[in-house]
């Protein structure tokens, strides 16, 4: 199994240099995070994910969970860890402290979250899945509520869960089947079945709080008749505590393809007692502020995973002895060379590494709106970041985790076939990559929803306001003395990707399936550009680190060298994408469906 250590060099150089978290944190109030504290949170951060949560990774796995009679135990050691986690006080760290939390900045958080899901995927599940439901009672609970779960939450005390999804549907959530009946005493008796429910039973945790999508008697029809309730596994008693079993309990569990160590459940709500969280009918609005977020983590797993299996790769195309140079012989007083001199290793490494440190800087810079969005005195930048964020989100979590799957398979071919034996850890990164870009909403999903909705439902808004942060830039460093050609390439997409939405927005305004034929091809043309975007931030700082003279300049000429192979060897996808854009519906949708079967 490759050793993860947190890539802390690289994780400061976005933190200090390129977004300058410290007057970031600074100008949002958040003067608790200081840069001393900052920097100790990263070094006890990586020393828990790297000795404690990274062991547990390969033996989750083996063992996976176990279910008894609708009793579901984690893997040996995930239990203490857990306990572990929350006495570190990690469990708090961006939670409110009104509720027990330490109040730090979101994006602190989301890096200790990347350090978790690198370290031990499975595991950063049951602690996620808290996360999510937190932020859904914060932003829509009633004071009573919020007193009532946010504090046992943060604690780490109780655990959350999001309950959507039916045997009989998955995106569509108009037609779930879940009722909530209104009882005499202000709660409602909620029965039904939920699937795919992640962390839905285990041991970690004293009480499990589920959020469950239903519908009222009389609803109207489809997602605007879904309401969001509370339903706890144990419901509060008058100390606050966990009381009396509620009737919910735990079906099965499934035996999946990876992240076997985080318990998928089957969940039976039996007239459970529940509590209507927000109002009437709105409850998938309530529920988004969960997903969003969870949309970020799964995204980050993108990340996450291929972060550990490039350092599993580097590390064994350093080792590996196969064949001389094309060259002529590079360790001549061995008996072959180490793989890493061979072009074709050479192109995978290079692709993880971009993908890595360009989805990482694309976190980063996704998380620091998040901070404004929830902190910014502004209301005007408070706005501009949720429009931000909203064109953001999809792509973080279809074109992360798309990249990410690319990575792990790359790190897997790099070990050739050692890479397909379990004992050398890679293909497990593959396994629990591969779910990603299928759950919180398949990729497909997250395409229809950027071009559909967030671009040109706000009829080009979305996308200009972004597009205008990319011009911005471009016409800061159109005179960069090393970097001014990227610059060019990047400011001729950005013109075409507004061109490009155009075309496309005609096109639909005759056959709207013109939206869901260039829906992945978009979304992914836009990632590309995003993450040249953000390569050239990182380019441009690199370059001034080393005209000043900066300590690390071998790890600048590092940065300076991957930005080059990204903007020759992957932005030039972006033109397979725009003419797979332009050849429109036509050629998916005229074969009849009967023409499939054999």
């Amino acid at each position: 199994m490759p050793e993860y250590k947190a890539p802390l060099r690289d994780m400061r150089f976005l933190i200090d240099h390129v977004f300058d978290f410290h007057r970031h944190y600074t100008a949002l109030g958040a003067t608790d995070a200081s840069p001393d504290m900052v920097n100790a949170i990263l070094e006890e951060g990586a020393r828990f994910c790297e000795n404690v949560l990274a062991p547990l990774n390969r033996s989750g796995d083996e063992e996976g969970c176990h279910f008894d009679n609708g009793v579901v135990t984690t893997p040996a050691g995930f239990k203490q860890a857990f306990a572990q986690y929350v006495e570190g006080g990690w469990h708090g760290l961006a939670a409110d402290p009104t509720y027990g939390g330490q109040g730090l900045p979101g994006s602190l958080g989301l890096v200790i979250s990347e350090m978790v899901g690198s370290s031990n995927t499975s595991w950063g599940m049951y602690p996620g899945l808290t996360h999510g439901a937190m932020s859904a009672i914060h932003a829509h609970g009633t004071p009573a509520q919020k007193q009532t779960y946010l504090s046992k939450l943060t604690a780490g005390q109780w655990t959350g869960t999001m309950c959507l999804t039916e045997a009989h549907c998955g995106t569509d959530l108009g037609i779930i089947k879940t009722r909530a009946v209104p009882a005499a005493d202000g709660s409602y008796a909620i029965t039904g079945s939920k699937i795919f429910i992640s962390a839905g039973e285990h041991d970690m945790s004293d009480n499990i709080i589920h959020l469950v999508l239903a519908k009222l008697p009389e609803a109207p029809a489809g997602t605007k008749g879904i309401s969001l309730f509370i339903v706890p596994k144990f419901l509060p008693d008058a100390q606050g505590e966990a009381g009396e079993r509620n009737g919910v309990s735990c079906g099965s569990i499934e035996h999946k393809m990876g992240i076997k160590a985080s318990a998928t459940c089957v969940l039976n709500f039996d007239g459970a007692k529940g509590f209507l969280i927000g109002e009437p009918n709105k409850g998938l609005n309530c529920m988004f502020t969960m997903m969003n977020h969870a949309r970020l983590g799964t995204g980050m797993q993108g990340l996450c995973l291929g972060e550990a299996s490039f350092q599993g790769a580097i590390q064994y195309a350093n080792d590996r002895l196969q064949m001389r140079s094309l060259t002529g012989p590079k360790a001549p007083e061995k008996v072959a060379d180490p793989i890493i001199v061979h072009p074709d290793v050479r192109r995978m490494l290079l692709t993880m590494k971009a993908f890595n440190e360009g989805n990482r800087a694309l976190t980063y810079f996704t998380a620091q709106w998040l901070d404004t969005a929830h902190l910014s005195p502004d209301a005007g930048a408070r706005q501009e970041a949720e429009d931000v964020l909203a064109f953001l989100t999809p792509i973080c979590k279809a074109f992360m985790t798309d990249t990410g799957l690319e990575v792990t398979n790359h790190g897997m071919q790099v070990f050739g076939g050692h890479g397909f034996i379990r004992e050398w850890g890679m293909e497990q990164l593959v396994r629990d990559c591969r779910i990603a870009p299928i759950y919180e909403g398949t990729n497909g999903i997250q395409a229809l929803d950027l071009l559909g909705r967030k671009v040109l439902g706000s009829q080009g808004k979305l996308l200009r306001g972004f597009t205008r942060i990319v011009h911005k830039f471009c016409a800061a460093n159109a005179g960069h003395p090393q970097l001014a050609s990227y610059v060019a390439q990047l400011n001729e997409l950005n013109q075409q990707w507004g061109e490009l939405t155009v075309k496309v927005g005609m096109a639909a305004m005759k056959n709207p399936d013109e939206v869901g034929a260039a829906s992945v091809d978009y979304l992914m043309y836009s990632g590309y550009i995003i993450l040249g975007y953000l390569w050239l931030r990182m380019a441009v700082v690199a370059q001034s680190q080393i005209d000043v003279g900066g300590a690390d300049a071998d790890y600048c000429r590092g940065k300076l060298a991957t930005n080059e192979f990204y903007f020759k060897r992957l932005l030039p996808r972006t033109a397979a994408h725009r003419a797979a854009i332009a050849a429109g519906s036509d050629c998916l949708m005229q074969l009849p469906a009967e023409l499939f079967a054999l």
